[in-house]
Parts: C-alpha cells; sequence; structure tokens
C-alpha cells in the first residue's frame, strides 16, 4: 500500500481540526466556558486529547479560534452590494438567518460576552480582530450617511442593539421566537420596502409570550 499523500494527509488533520471545534462549539453553547472540559469535548469529538493539544494548548484557544469565526461571519454580513436599502435589507436578513440557524455560536457567544468572569476572553478576540471590526463599525456607518441618517454613529449603535437582542432573545427562546415577524417589522422601522418572501418560510405563527416557563395560551397572541 503506497503512504498517503502530502495533500491527503492534510485533509485528515483539517477533518480532525474541524471536529474538534465543532464539538468544542456544542459542549461550550451547552455547558458554558467554565463548566465545559477538554475531556468532554474530546469524547464528543471522538478524539485523543494529546490530539485535541497539538491543535488547541488550551481551552481558551478553542474559544478564540471560535469567536474569530463568528465575528467573521458577522463582519461578512456588510459584504453585500446594492443600494443603501437593499445592503440594509441584506444585512437583517443576513442576522436574521444566523439567528434561526447558528444557534448554538450566538449561545457561546452571549454567555461569553455577558458574563464578567469570560468577558476578558472575549474582548481579547475582539482585539486580535480589531481591523475586521472597525471596518464593519465604519461601513455601517457609512451606509447609514449614504441613507441620508443624521447621526450614523448613532444609527450604527442602535442598529446592532435592536440585532444583538433579536440574536439574544432567539438564542434563549429558539423556535418559539417569532423571527419572521421581527424581521418584518425591521424592514418596516427602517421604512424598507416589505420583503417579496418569507425568509424562514412562508408562515406567520401568532406570536408567543417570550418567558423561561411556557404560561398558558402560549403560542396565542399576546393581547
Amino acid at each position: 500500500m503506497s503512504p498517503r499523500s502530502a495533500r491527503a494527509n492534510e485533509e485528515i488533520r483539517d477533518r480532525s481540526r474541524e471536529r474538534i471545534l465543532a464539538a468544542a462549539l456544542e459542549v461550550f453553547a451547552e455547558k458554558g466556558y467554565h463548566e465545559a472540559t477538554i475531556s468532554q469535548i474530546t469524547a464528543r469529538a471522538g478524539v485523543s486529547r494529546g490530539l485535541l493539544t497539538y491543535y488547541f494548548p488550551a481551552k481558551g484557544d478553542l474559544v478564540d479560534e471560535l469567536l474569530g469565526r463568528y465575528l467573521d461571519q458577522v463582519a461578512a454580513l456588510l459584504d453585500v452590494s446594492g443600494t443603501p436599502d437593499e445592503r440594509l435589507a441584506a444585512i437583517i436578513d443576513g442576522v436574521v438567518q444566523a439567528a434561526a440557524t447558528t444557534v448554538p455560536v450566538q449561545r457561546m457567544a452571549l454567555s461569553l460576552v455577558v458574563n464578567p468572569a469570560t468577558h476578558p476572553l472575549f474582548a481579547a478576540t475582539e482585539r486580535r480582530m480589531e481591523a475586521r471590526v472597525r471596518a464593519l463599525e465604519d461601513g455601517l456607518r457609512e451606509l447609514f450617511a449614504a441613507r441620508g441618517a443624521e447621526d450614523p454613529a448613532l444609527e450604527e449603535v442602535m442598529l446592532r442593539s435592536v440585532l444583538e437582542g433579536v440574536i439574544f432573545k432567539a438564542a434563549v427562546y429558539a423556535g418559539r421566537y417569532p423571527l419572521e415577524r421581527v424581521r418584518r417589522r425591521l424592514y418596516a422601522m427602517y421604512a424598507l420596502p416589505a420583503p417579496r418572501a418569507g425568509l424562514l418560510g412562508p408562515d406567520l405563527p401568532p406570536v408567543g409570550r417570550m418567558r423561561a416557563s411556557r404560561p398558558e395560551g402560549d403560542g396565542e397572541s399576546a393581547r
């Protein structure tokens, strides 16, 4: 049997690394950073501890890689063409789509940034990606300036605050959160033409009550 080629070996290493990252994301989302252990991650990934530490010497290195990818994905939402209104609509759609389909990474990021004990980990990754984060901020400000905003910087802060609130609620309530209705409300808030199709399906279920418990009548329109 001929030895594997260098390219085949590289592909195997890449798959192993991605499997480790996928497992780490699941464990961090379920357990939180401090409760998650390397043993749990290796068991979930089906790899040895030695292989994990070869790629990621410490638990913080896993978090840095996962957060870096998350921030890249957020910043990429701005990389769309079109009129200012079309770009804003695409950003809203991108956030709503991400909130619906990437719940584990949203939960991990939120838990890290709001917990004083783990906030420095988030801040360190943010500093490492300073250029990318600043480009996102500046791009949003330029977009609002093109829309004629009186204070583009404030509009950037407000949009991010609203969208981060949507992400937070979607991460907490998952399928119970009315993402499609929220999407349409955001379009209306920013005086954008109503979307012609549902991003997450044609149905617009009634808005329930967003609580940790499930009160009677959940799923019915709030009165």
